[in-house]
């Protein structure tokens, strides 16, 4: 079969026929929870590296777990989250800990967080923050479903202690991947196109780069054979989708879609 009828197959599968409709199942970044976001802060934002790798790849390097389906629930943005700080868990001790999207799911509600009906990466940081840590996702497992708070604090895979939000532009989070590790970034998924991606590098004309809904993990950046540079992107649709559930995006095209827009990181 033909992956674009494959992936049409399969989210037909969950009683989806339009974009607007996966939008409101299968997505849930939460843009009105970033509304005063600072543009800047610290100096990962605003001091460029004067050379960079011309290609990164976090995943390959042993920072990322495997790509993880958050099915009919809008949580992408715990998803999000918790790649980013898994990935800044095994930068700093070396170990590699599955964490737990549930557990923001259902607790993170007092952060303004709505669980399967959309969120906020900083938000469940700050969470995770007060919290003094996350459960591992083999203690809490997934479920796609909102549920009530059963956080253990003995089964804490890893904690932060805030984030840092990263300039609104490709070159600095250029820099900021190259020099940090896995970042959680949000952009437009909202086109046909990007829904049935199934390789090579997206580029749309019409992603809108203001309308943020997704919120996805950014890994890595490179250049194809032919020139044409790419933000390496790790979903979490399952690997059914696109490249075994990753995406090659557009880099340095007008911030096609947004994935400089509202990116960021946890501190640990």
């Amino acid at each position: 079969m033909h992956p674009i009828q494959s992936s049409m197959r399969a989210f037909r599968s969950y009683g989806i026929d339009t974009p607007q409709e996966f939008v409101a199942k299968l997505t849930g970044y939460n843009s009105s929870l970033a509304q005063g976001r600072p543009s800047t802060v610290s100096g990962v934002g605003s001091t460029l590296q004067l050379t960079l790798p011309a290609t990164v790849n976090w995943t390959s390097l042993g920072y990322v777990t495997d790509v993880k389906d958050q099915g009919q629930c809008g949580s992408c943005w715990a998803f999000s989250a918790t790649g980013a700080l898994e990935g800044q868990i095994y930068k700093k001790t070396g170990q590699l800990i599955s964490l737990s999207e549930q557990n923001l799911v259902d607790c993170s509600g007092a952060y303004g967080n709505q669980g399967c009906n959309g969120g906020w990466m900083n938000s469940a940081f700050n969470y995770i923050r007060d919290n003094k840590g996350i459960n591992t996702a083999v203690s809490y497992p997934y479920e796609a479903i909102n549920g009530a708070c059963r956080f253990n604090s003995a089964n804490v895979g890893a904690t932060d202690t805030g984030f840092v939000n990263i300039a609104q532009s490709e070159s600095a989070l250029q820099n900021a991947v190259a020099t940090v590790g896995p970042l959680s970034v949000a952009i437009n998924a909202g086109l046909y196109t990007f829904q049935l991606y199934s390789g090579g590098i997206y580029y749309d004309k019409n992603c809108n780069p203001a309308n943020l809904n997704h919120g996805v993990l950014l890994t890595g950046y490179g250049t194809s054979s032919n020139g044409k540079a790419y933000w390496l992107v790790k979903n979490s649709w399952g690997k059914s989708w696109g490249q075994e559930g990753y995406i090659q995006m557009s880099r340095n095209r007008n911030n096609n879609c947004g994935i400089a827009s509202a990116a960021s990181y946890p501190t640990v």
